[in-house]
């Protein structure tokens, strides 16, 4: 009786992580479309992929720290890439290699939300 317990709660467990991951990776797909729009350059292949999976202690208590990597595109020549940091559900930093060889890597933090509520 408790191996089918313990069975289940490892079953429960893979299932929970799997529908987390799923989540986490279609927000930071609109992340990453939204801020290619934005800065007027073409999202490749339409998706992220995980780079690297680690665990976050934070004032929330722990949680999961994903980072995704993307690529995109200025006026459909050569390939450059982007990341995405999720904690949870939330996105801490994005950033865009910057196709200049001389210029900066540009990151972006997460604007705050008003105080005004809108």
């Amino acid at each position: 009786m408790t191996d089918l317990f313990w069975l289940l709660l490892a079953a429960g467990g893979l299932i929970w992580f799997w529908l987390d991951s799923m989540r986490s990776r279609e927000i930071a797909t609109g992340i990453g479309k939204s801020l290619c729009e934005r800065e007027g350059v073409q999202f490749l292949d339409h998706t992220v992929s995980l780079a690297k999976l680690s665990l976050h202690w934070g004032p929330r208590g722990l949680r999961l720290r994903r980072l995704y990597q993307f690529d995109f595109s200025e006026e459909g020549l050569g390939r450059h890439h982007g990341f995405i940091v999720m904690i949870g559900m939330e996105m801490k930093g994005v950033g865009l290699e910057r196709p200049d060889p001389n210029a900066s890597l540009r990151v972006y933090q997460p604007t705050p939300p008003s105080r005004d509520g809108l």
